[in-house]
């Protein structure tokens, strides 16, 4: 590693640090107002979400156009034991994760072998179906009527013979759920890089940017593309489960094909395999989306509107920046070389 290289880490390094400790302080900062912090809470929950959906395009070149349905599922698996079992979420965590896994399987497992328009077309049935399902099947999701009651996440201590606390009310604010999902994101952070860097990472790349010679290298196509379908789907549910917890009332339309495709958005932004790069599309685009919902009434626009200013931000990004804000160096060397190849084609009496 050249000295240049050394200091662009180190420098890195400093800027991660710095950014992880103005997020430890920020609930304690001056004119930092209970709607900032739940933006910031939306924000860190997106971060889960586009990290777990960045396993299956970035790591794996797959588009999965169905990630709400993992989305819901895990939402939904966190309030139904919740209100009807009254478990703790501590005890959900795991337990939607393993749900989301399964159900990430049984997707994966069947439709895997498709590839390309034909395997995305696949999973935005299943989000659809999903939501159907959550819509129209009132015995056990209470369907359009929503799902209230939802108990907020607590700490109990009372088999230890001390008290209980609720992480959500008028004297604690949100500020304990600001913490609880920085704990997530961290924790989702570190699993990843460690995914990453790890034979299983190397293998979803080798089999991303070329399935014939992941083949020939003893790649089991099959069976690595479901492993990342079912963590993905995974880490998507826990992201529900926090999410029902967080806001104690769950509905069929707050899980609507749009979720996925604004999920996916961040990614592409962010920059496809990229860990940090992810992180930094959800924030933009979470951060852009609150500004301007409140923007457009004082224009005289409704708030949806904000859907095409996201559209034209990806089309700007895809004409100057196609890798992404943030893009792997791989991924950036060869949009580099095709830049370079179109304009060497184009010049005029050019030679090679």
């Amino acid at each position: 590693m050249s000295q240049s290289q050394a200091r662009f880490l180190k420098r890195g390094n400093l800027v991660k640090l710095g950014l992880l400790a103005l997020t430890l302080i920020l609930p304690l900062l001056p004119y930092v107002s209970e709607y900032l912090i739940h933006v910031v809470i939306l924000i860190l929950l997106y971060m889960i979400l586009a990290l777990g959906l960045n396993i299956v395009p970035g790591f794996n070149g797959l588009l999965d156009l169905g990630y709400v349905g993992f989305y819901g599922i895990g939402a939904y698996t966190s309030g139904l034991l919740t209100v009807h079992f009254g478990l703790s979420y501590w005890a959900i965590i795991p337990l939607a994760f393993m749900n989301g896994a399964i159900w990430g399987i049984l997707l994966g497992a069947p439709t895997l072998r498709l590839t390309g328009d034909y395997f995305a077309i696949v999973t935005f049935g299943f989000s659809e179906l999903v939501c159907l399902v959550l819509t129209n099947e009132i015995w056990l999701t209470r369907g359009p009527l929503g799902l209230p009651g939802i108990d907020p996440v607590s700490i109990d201590l009372s088999w230890l013979g001390g008290p209980r606390w609720e992480l959500m009310g008028p004297e604690v604010g949100e500020v304990p759920y600001y913490y609880l999902v920085l704990a997530m994101v961290l924790v989702t952070v570190f699993v990843m890089n460690r995914i990453q860097n790890s034979r299983l990472g190397r293998a979803w790349f080798a089999i991303r940017d070329d399935e014939l010679a992941a083949v020939s290298c003893g790649v089991n196509l099959l069976t690595y593309k479901v492993i990342a379908f079912a963590i993905s789907a995974a880490f998507g549910a826990v992201g529900g489960s926090f999410f029902a917890r967080w806001v104690t009332f769950l509905s069929p339309d707050m899980f609507k094909f749009w979720e996925s495709f604004l999920i996916l958005c961040m990614i592409v932004l962010g920059g496809m395999g990229n860990i940090w790069g992810v992180m930094l599309g959800a924030a933009v685009l979470v951060s852009l989306g609150e500004i301007l919902r409140e923007i457009l009434p004082w224009l005289g626009l409704p708030a949806e509107v904000r859907f095409l200013a996201f559209g034209l931000i990806m089309v700007i990004v895809m004409r100057y920046r196609p890798a992404g804000l943030m893009p792997i160096p791989s991924v950036a060397r060869q949009m580099e070389a095709a830049r370079v190849k179109r304009k060497r084609v184009k010049t005029p009496g050019f030679k090679a």
